[in-house]
Order: structure tokens, then C-alpha cells, then sequence
């Protein structure tokens, strides 16, 4: 399941490209799968990390010389990376985790290539200030969400590392609901029937990408959405930089 676009971030043929805060590796495995580029991802979490490696085993061909895959430890804050290594840079559900965001999104503009994308996505404003409602536990727990963006907040935050906005989209509405039953039911949510339904239709619903949900939740994400992925480019000469 993605939330990025990946014809947004345009990737062309030997392209190098960033997930960071890659978890158990949904984007940078599909990245390396449906394209022909470099794919590198980055997590703090060594569990999630080695789930991702378990994941991308099958995908992964020794003879393929074209293109490589790689996961690595690293701090978003200190990414291990020279200025401009990187053609797109993804950044999916991560910034809400970190106290310091700003100097997470200075390093993403700082790895980024001039010309290169960058898709940044985070918890939307209201179904997550609902799921916060609905239960203390929800982000109070070690590693939660410590932060509610508001969208023209983090745009304008992004902008001013001189990144330009390109677009912007919402995605996973049948998850804001799903999100939304646990938080209600927080305490019994491992047993509790609506929960337990609607995870299952979840699992059918990625499963199977069945046309009944695909159009329901195209329907209801910009009502709904449960994250919203807002992109930019870094401008590729001086000119570029200095226009308003």
C-alpha cells in the first residue's frame, strides 16, 4: 500500500532515490520493483528494518547490475549523505514522530539534487486531531505521533528551505475510519468486532483492489483522507532560486 505518488516523482532510468524513514520498507521496495533506479532506505528502527530486508529478499536479483537496493540505520537529522545524492527524496508518515522536524525537512532539501522531487506526507488534520480525541493512548505511547500539522504550516515550513510546492493530494480514507474504531475502542480493540470487520476489509481491500472500495475511498479522500502528501521541487538553476 503506498501514499506516494510515484508518477509525480517523475523517476527516470538510473535515478537515485531516498525514503526516509522507510519502516518496513512499503515505498522503497516498490520503488526498486517498478522502476529502474537506485532505491536506499533509512529508518531508526532496527525491527522495522530488518522486516523490510525480509520483504524485499524476493524481489532483489543478484544479476541485476542496472539498479541496487539498500537499508541502512540512520538518523534524519544527521543523514549520512553528501549534498544533492539524491533525485527524489520520500518522506512518508515520519515527521509527526520527530521534535525536531525542521532540521529533518533542512536535510531533505540538502540531499535532494537540484531538479530533484521530494514527497512529503503526514497524518491529516482532522481525522487525526479525532483519533487524539478519541483516545490519550493513541499518541502517548513511546515513538507516537507527537504533532497535528496543520497543512499550510508544514507547506510554508518546507518552502522556506527554498523548495517549490508542486501538488498536493490526500490518501487511505477506509483507514481513517479504521483508525478512528480503534481509538474509540481503544481498550478492547484487539476483540472488538467492528475493529476486527473492518481490518478485514482492509486486508480484501489491498489484497484484491476491488473496484467497490478502490472507488469508495477515491471518493471519500479528499473528505476524509487519512494522510496528506504534498510535493516539491528544487529548483535547478539560479534563476529558478531567485523567481517569486
Amino acid at each position: 500500500m503506498k501514499t506516494v505518488d510515484f508518477k509525480t516523482l517523475g523517476f527516470r532510468s538510473g535515478d537515485t532515490v531516498l525514503d526516509l524513514g522507510c519502516g518496513e520498507g512499503r515505498h522503497v521496495i516498490n520503488a526498486y520493483v517498478e522502476a529502474n533506479v537506485h532505491a536506499i532506505g533509512v529508518d531508526l528502527g532496527f525491527n522495522d528494518l530488518s522486516t523490510a530486508t525480509e520483504r524485499a529478499e524476493p524481489f532483489l536479483a543478484a544479476e541485476n547490475t542496472e539498479k541496487y537496493f539498500h537499508l541502512a540505520c540512520a538518523n534524519a537529522l544527521q543523514l549520512p549523505f553528501a549534498d544533492a545524492s539524491f533525485n527524489q527524496v520520500i518522506c512518508s508518515e515520519v515527521l509527526e514522530h520527530i521534535p525536531d522536524y525542521l532540521s529533518a525537512i533542512n536535510e531533505i532539501e540538502r540531499v535532494l539534487k537540484p531538479g530533484g522531487v521530494a514527497a512529503i506526507s503526514v497524518p491529516r488534520y482532522v481525522p487525526e486531531w479525532i483519533c487524539w480525541a478519541l483516545s490519550d493512548a493513541y499518541h502517548s505511547n513511546e515513538g507516537g505521533h507527537i504533532r497535528i500539522f496543520k497543512e499550510h504550516l508544514l507547506k510554508r515550513e518546507v518552502e522556506r528551505t527554498g523548495l517549490r510546492f508542486i501538488r498536493r493530494h490526500w490518501a487511505h480514507a477506509l483507514h481513517s475510519i479504521y483508525w478512528w474504531l480503534q481509538c474509540a475502542f481503544w481498550a478492547s480493540k484487539e476483540k472488538n468486532p467492528l475493529v476486527q470487520q473492518w481490518h478485514k476489509l482492509l486486508v480484501w481491500d489491498m489484497m484484491e483492489q476491488p473496484a467497490l472500495t478502490r472507488v469508495l475511498e477515491k471518493t471519500l479522500d479528499p473528505l476524509i483522507g487519512k494522510s496528506v502528501v504534498l510535493y516539491f521541487y528544487k529548483p535547478s538553476t539560479v534563476a529558478e532560486r531567485n523567481a517569486k
